[in-house]
């Protein structure tokens, strides 16, 4: 069951790391980029590693998509 569920986690990132690359608006691409490590901290958690898992939903998924989107904000009111 826990491999199943490892299984579905990885394909899920790998359909938004390629969502990510290929998507042409940027907020799509930043929030599919967030998805990502959201997975990621997921199957950190699933492997025992709860100590990784927290670090990388604070700041894989939480911290650093917070500051793609205020960049992009930033972007856009100087044009």
């Amino acid at each position: 069951m826990n491999l199943l569920i490892l299984i579905t986690l990885s394909v899920i990132m790998l359909v938004m790391a390629v969502t990510a690359v290929v998507h042409k608006k940027l907020t799509v691409a930043v929030l599919a980029t967030g998805v990502v490590s959201l997975m990621a901290s997921v199957m950190y958690l699933l492997m025992a590693a709860p100590d990784v898992a927290m670090t990388e939903a604070a700041i894989g998924s939480g911290l650093s998509t917070i500051i793609f989107f205020y960049v992009l904000n930033k972007i856009r009111k100087a044009k």
